[in-house]
């Protein structure tokens, strides 16, 4: 009996192997007086996401996301989206409609929230084959900051073939 094994890193599939690779994009720019005044987002830079055979899933934590707000002073919203275009190797692909994902709750957070995840659990799950809400904060007042961990699961197609795929989970806030 020959079996095939896929394998991943840092939100990438392959024969069944995935690495992912996380990219930040931040939208909306404004200019910004002397005293500087931010919305930023840092995400990690590449994980391994493990391995698993056709057929069956795969779970795994990207690492810590963090957005910073010190535009300060008067009440400011941000919302983080998060987007993939799925997992390849070669000539083939894992399609992001396979790759579910999940913001988690936060895991540090200062300043004024609310701070809402957008997926709190992995029942709240969702599909990256568009994009989805990770994070997000409405209403207080003054500088903030939250971290969370997200997690992806991969559901590895029956047909896939064996390799080691890779893939981009984008985080971009406005």
């Amino acid at each position: 009996m020959r079996s095939r094994i896929l394998s991943a890193a840092a939100a990438v599939v392959a024969a069944t192997c995935l690495y992912a690779t996380s990219a930040a994009a931040r939208e909306g720019a404004e200019t910004v007086p002397e005293q500087q005044l931010m919305l930023s987002i840092s995400v990690p830079g590449s994980a391994n996401l493990g391995s698993a055979a056709p057929g069956g899933t795969l779970t795994a934590q990207l690492g810590t996301v963090r957005v910073a707000d010190t535009r300060g002073g008067q009440a400011r919203n941000w919302t983080v989206s998060v987007t993939s275009e799925g997992f390849t190797s070669g000539e083939h692909t894992i399609e992001s409609s396979a790759v579910r994902y999940w913001s988690g709750p936060a895991t540090a957070s200062n300043g004024a929230g609310p701070f809402n995840p957008g997926q709190p659990n992995a029942a709240s799950a969702v599909a990256l084959n568009s994009r989805r809400t990770a994070f997000s904060r409405a209403g207080g007042i003054g500088n903030n900051a939250v971290s969370w961990v997200p997690s992806l699961w991969i559901e590895i197609p029956e047909t896939a073939a064996a390799g080691t795929y890779t893939g981009t989970v984008t985080h971009s806030v406005l």
